[in-house]
């Protein structure tokens, strides 16, 4: 039986991280019941949670996040073009099906279930599910974003339609310490990043790695309002409220690393990352005022060290950015499925697809050219 949930907190933590586990930080209810409570996720933000669960008799075996969206914003996926083809057609776009982790482009696992060998017949009651609920409450269409490559694998079959992107990761070649990397790379890049690092040291800049329960009160609301001032520079609110991240602080502290930057002592920027089980995802980052090259250092230099130091597998820093290329983050493929519920905009839209994922592909030949390791 499916059923839908109008809030995470209709289910306990311990049923919903019994289906999901907790390696993957961004599926916990902790983290999604962070978002809920602190009114980052909410109707009035544009989030309406519908959650999908699966029950077998009265044993919970599937669980999967789900939104009613009434806008675009803090997915990551754009569709933007979409909406307004509806809307230039007369249709509503609006509101929609999203299963996503809000505001966090990071892939991951989307449809959680008890019994691997049951994910088949699973994931067709649900799909078919969601499109039966599709015509019933007239929603324009579903959206499933980031899902790993095992669980896009399951999908094909249900003629789905498959949307491409990039996103450039870094992945841990059993490096024991940084050198090993810098020294993969061809003189030139290796030599940009150690003059990065020490433009960084020059401009008398400390950087401090606190993990867990470490990190105090103090950090969390200096790291909060380095946050928001990112956003003010561009008039805009951030979409996370403090609350949200004082509970994952509580609630989830062993997969939190920040990293704070200072200076005289006092601080002025930080980075806030996630640690799953073979990833490290950084995710937020803000500072006052700019000083060269600290972006780099905060946000991708100190992870890649610390994924070294803990043998971490891949760093993922995040969306967009293709000057991440020069510093040794590789072009990586990411993907959406959808469902859209008019059939001439499904053949449109997949039509559409066709000719933007070849461009995808073509623009991750020519960047993996980029790279800035030594040739073979």
């Amino acid at each position: 039986m499916v059923a839908y949930l109008s809030g995470i907190d209709q289910i306990s933590g311990v049923e919903w991280n019994s289906i999901t586990g907790t390696g993957y930080p961004f599926m916990r209810h902790e983290f999604l019941y962070a978002l809920e409570s602190s009114d980052s996720v909410c109707p009035e933000t544009g989030w309406q949670p519908h959650h999908l669960v699966v029950y077998q008799a009265e044993q919970l075996v599937a669980v999967m996040p789900l939104y009613v969206k009434t806008h675009s914003y803090g997915e990551f996926v754009f569709d933007w073009a979409w909406a307004d083809a509806f809307q230039r057609h007369g249709f509503e776009y609006y509101p929609k099906l999203l299963t996503a982790i809000p505001f966090t482009p990071a892939t991951g696992p989307r449809l959680c279930v008890i019994d691997e060998t049951q994910r088949d017949i699973i994931t067709q009651l649900v799909i078919n599910d969601i499109k039966q609920l599709l015509d019933n409450e007239d929603y324009s269409s579903w959206h499933l974003l980031f899902p790993e490559t095992k669980e896009l694998e399951q999908y094909s079959a249900f003629k789905l339609s498959k949307r491409t992107g990039c996103q450039y990761h870094w992945i841990n070649q059993d490096y024991q310490e940084f050198d090993d990397f810098l020294a993969r790379l061809s003189s030139r890049k290796r030599k940009n990043i150690k003059r990065e690092r020490r433009r960084v040291t020059e401009q008398g800049i400390q950087l401090k790695r606190i993990t867990g329960i470490n990190i105090t009160s103090q950090q969390l609301f200096d790291f909060y309002t380095f946050y928001q001032a990112t956003y003010y520079k561009r008039a805009r609110r951030g979409y996370l409220t403090f609350e949200f991240f004082e509970q994952i602080h509580k609630q989830m502290p062993e997969q939190l690393m920040l990293v704070m930057a200072y200076v005289e002592q006092q601080p002025i920027a930080a980075a806030l990352c996630f640690q799953g089980n073979d990833t490290l995802y950084g995710r937020y980052w803000g500072c006052l005022e700019e000083f060269e090259c600290l972006h780099f250092e905060a946000c991708y230099y100190q992870g890649i060290e610390y994924c070294i130091e803990q043998k971490i597998r891949k760093f993922d820093p995040g969306a967009q950015g293709e000057h991440k290329i020069s510093r040794g983050f590789e072009p990586t493929n990411t993907y959406s499925l959808h469902w859209i519920a008019h059939s001439g905009f499904r053949a449109a839209i997949d039509d559409f697809l066709l000719r933007e994922t070849q461009g995808v592909d073509d623009y991750i030949e020519q960047a993996t050219q980029l790279l800035p390791f030594k040739k073979q």
